[in-house]
């Protein structure tokens, strides 16, 4: 078959329906792999890095085929389990697997003809190395511009200008500007070494005297002598960075290209790591106490028999240290581990805690990261070079394991773990466990506050259920006392958002040199702005939501598309100047705690205080070396951080949680109070949690007082099997988008009465969605909710045909339809 035409199928980083095929020129035929990057064309000027999945003899019938361009990679970037679990994913989330390909390959390993260039301003262009076209190329580059490849085409007159601008970008001439981001390229320094070896020293005078009329050449030799250790024992030896050597020297770079041009030096490169590396001795696990021994042992057992094993364990029972013996014994054997956690801030506390253990075995991976950063992490287990335990937030189950023999999922109840836009709308648990299912490996998922489905899943005896109910060193679950806001803002007690009894206690922990933590699970300084006089509200232009004040930018934002306005001297409608804030966020009760405790030092850790990776952990370093006495924050400090001077939590709204429009709003908003109040009274002393609510019999509120999971879960258990929500069903949202509000209501009616011939009373709506305009796209909502045992994969097959049906209809053609399984 080797001298017939060669096909290769590949995955575009596009929502297409299927595999594109393409043709491979003859010179390409050894070149490509499953799992190698290629480029192609698609559509009239576009090109895009794909991923070959298939490569056969088979032309397609209903396309002619176009050649593909140039293969990028000499082996694999992608595995083909990997490929597998992409398929996986497009198929049970509704969705292509070029969305998925798109979300899982870090930026830096895809290159597209939109992609804006622009030269390299500390690039050391050398004319000698590069090719005639890459001098067209760099002639044709703009000063200090930003150039598209499909406008660099037409200066150039080069047709399958990729492969030359890869070239350029290997070589750092060209940058990609996304952020002044390139493309990822190996981060590569240049060193310089003596063309003479160390047993040659004899030769070193006829150099000097070589060298005698050429001092600037001579004081560079000899500089590069004292930092080699040249003279000394060999195993001392260093290598000379070039520019290290010239800084040094006090030379320029002509000086030592003239000792290069002579032959006594000689230039080359290495690549050099972007990552930290961790340089102190390794440590040993602390050993693990009686209870902690128990769970482990059962952990143990229940994975004889299953492939999953929940850990319900109470705040502060020691379930890390659990997880540091369960890898260790993992490593032991040969393979690799994926610690999953809910929140970027969690990582930075605890990548201390593993690399004192794991050392440089460890790799940390998340959104924070730079993009050369996180594609160096992916070459690095692609190409086995170290790391066998990668610590990360959801993205992390995309990475390339070999070899994976565990996934720990921690905090395995939060919804942070499901992707909301754009597709893939994954929850990272569940394609935990079909990943491990892949590896053949075990998964844990570990929780003070399970999800009432994983919790069932146990209970059925799917999954093994070990139970932690013990605090590390018997440490007392912290006091939990409710205050009456209602009857409090009655009496006018209440000292802004404030009860009396909160400010005590907070008065009372800074007295003894301890600290605090706030919990308001909103950001911004208030919810909403209003006209006193006529009720007026500021909107944002482009989605149906108000906008949020924030007083440190002195502006008005909105949440969902970033729109922002500056504040209104009066209200536009009516003219009065009279405006007041309504309710309150994390940066509103900032500005109030200074306002009570004006020389105490206070951090707030929200979205808006934490846009890089350097401002998370400042944050959680100031807080734990104890610079910063009160932490505010929103979901992000309840979330298992560990800090042992903490003796007062105040929860400064629960009704806020509870009275939210949704089904899972009693379990997460018992899940964030219990999280939060773990984080007080770590070591020697009980903590106190002053919680602030309308009602103190609510029986969400009674239920954290008391620490009572088992009656939430029957609670809420019998509430969703009278209803028809999961754990009992489950649950597709179809989204309908389009700029046409009447359309778009035209085209939900006619998509959800198509949907009831098939599955009867299981649709509901369609309905707007809380907000029901995002960016000029008005939305629609259509809910499915089918039975445990129905057969999902035919559930989909129906939802994609009408779907096909609806888009193939004159005027709809134009509008988006998306899909949200087992929403969050």
């Amino acid at each position: 078959m080797e001298n017939f035409p060669h096909f290769v199928d590949v995955i575009l980083p596009l929502p297409l329906p299927r595999y594109f095929t393409y043709s491979l020129p003859e010179e390409l035929w050894e070149s490509v792999h499953v799992g190698s990057r290629v480029i192609v064309p698609f559509g009239k000027r576009k090109f895009y890095t794909a991923i070959a999945v298939n490569i056969h003899y088979s032309a397609p019938e209903e396309y002619e085929t176009r050649d593909v361009v140039s293969v990028l990679d000499h082996a694999p970037i992608v595995r083909q389990l990997q490929i597998k679990f992409w398929e996986w994913l497009a198929d049970y989330y509704l969705c292509s697997v070029g969305d998925v390909y798109k979300a899982a390959l870090p930026s830096g390993l895809k290159l597209e003809s939109e992609t804006l260039l622009l030269l390299n301003p500390n690039a050391e262009i050398e004319p000698d190395s590069l090719s005639p076209k890459e001098i067209l190329v760099i002639d044709k580059l703009p000063a200090d511009e930003k150039i598209s490849i499909i406008e660099l085409e037409k200066e150039t007159g080069l047709k399958n200008l990729l492969p030359v601008l890869n070239g350029l970008l290997e070589k750092e001439i060209l940058l990609i500007s996304e952020q002044m981001k390139a493309d990822f390229r190996p981060k590569l320094e240049q060193y310089v070494r003596l063309t003479l070896q160390t047993d040659e020293q004899d030769r070193l005078r006829t150099l000097f005297d070589e060298l005698s009329k050429a001092p600037k050449q001579l004081n560079v030799l000899l500089k590069y002598l004292d930092l080699s250790h040249f003279l000394q024992p060999k195993e001392t030896l260093r290598e000379v960075n070039r520019k290290e050597l010239l800084k040094q020297a006090d030379a320029t770079a002509a000086v030592l290209k003239a000792l290069v041009d002579k032959g006594i030096f000689e230039a080359y490169t290495k690549e050099k790591t972007r990552l930290s590396t961790y340089r102190r001795e390794t440590v040993d696990a602390m050993s693990l106490n009686e209870p902690q021994r128990k769970a482990y042992d059962e952990i143990h057992a229940q994975f004889s028999e299953k492939e999953t094993v929940l850990l319900h364990g109470v705040t502060s029972s020691g379930k890390t240290e659990l997880y540091i013996h369960l890898i260790q014994e993992q490593l032991q054997q040969g393979k690799q581990v994926l610690y999953l956690l809910p929140e970027i801030a969690l990582t930075t506390q605890l990548t201390d805690r593993l690399q004192r253990v794991f050392g440089n075995r460890l790799g940390i991976y998340h959104s924070k990261f730079s993009d050369n950063e996180r594609v160096e992490i992916w070459n690095n287990l692609l190409q086995e070079k170290g790391y066998d335990v990668i610590l990360g937030v959801r993205s992390s189950v995309f990475l390339p394991f070999r070899n994976l023999g565990l996934i720990i999922v921690d905090e395995e109840h939060e919804n942070t773990y499901k992707q909301q836009d754009p597709a893939p709308r994954y929850h990272a648990r569940s394609a935990a466990l079909v990943l491990a299912s892949m590896h053949k490996a075990k998964t844990l998922l570990g929780t003070a506050t399970p999800s009432i489905e994983s919790y069932h899943l146990a209970l059925q005896g799917k999954f093994g259920l070990v139970e932690l109910n013990e605090r590390y060193e018997g440490l007392q679950l912290p006091e939990i006392i409710p205050v009456d806001t209602k009857e409090l803002r009655r009496k006018k007690r209440m000292n802004g958002t404030f009860s009396p009894l909160l400010v005590e206690k907070i008065g009372e922990a800074l007295a003894k040199k301890e600290q605090v933590i706030l919990f308001q699970n909103r950001r911004g300084f208030a919810p909403m702005m209003e006209c006193k006089q006529c009720a007026w509200v500021p909107k944002c232009k482009n989605c149906d939501v108000s906008l949020t004040y924030h007083k440190f930018q002195y502006q008005l934002t909105c949440h969902y598309c970033g729109f922002v306005q500056p504040i209104p001297k009066s209200c536009p409608a009516c003219g009065n100047t009279s405006l007041e804030m309504r309710g309150f966020g994390t940066e509103k009760i900032e500005d109030e705690i200074k306002e009570l405790f004006p020389d105490v030092s206070v951090g707030r850790m929200d979205l808006d205080t934490t846009r890089t990776r350097k401002s998370y952990e400042q944050l959680i370093r100031d807080f734990e070396q104890r610079k910063t006495k009160i932490l505010i924050g929103t979901q992000m400090v309840s979330k298992g951080l560990d800090f042992d001077n903490v003796s007062v939590v105040g929860i400064i709204s629960a009704d806020s949680m509870m009275n939210f429009p949704d089904f899972r709003s009693h379990e997460r908003a018992y899940q964030l109070m219990v999280q939060v109040s773990g984080r007080a009274g770590r070591k020697n002393k009980r903590g106190t949690v002053v919680l602030q609510c309308s009602d103190e019999a609510h029986p969400v509120i009674r239920q954290v007082i008391a620490s009572d999971y088992k009656s939430l879960y029957e609670t809420q258990l019998a509430e969703r099997q009278l209803f028809r929500y999961p754990p009992f069903y489950r649950l597709i949202y179809i989204y309908l988008k389009h700029r046409n509000e009447p359309l778009l209501i035209q085209m939900a009616d006619v998509m959800a009465a198509k949907l009831r011939t098939i599955f009867g009373e299981r649709i509901l709506g369609p309905d707007k969605p809380p907000v029901a305009r995002i960016q000029n796209f008005y939305i629609k909502k259509i809910v499915v909710k089918v039975e445990q045992q129905a057969s999902l994969p035919r559930v989909k097959e129906l939802l994609r045909q009408v779907q096909k049906e609806i888009l193939e209809t004159e005027g709809f053609k134009s509008a988006l339809v998306y899909y949200d399984v087992d929403p969050m």
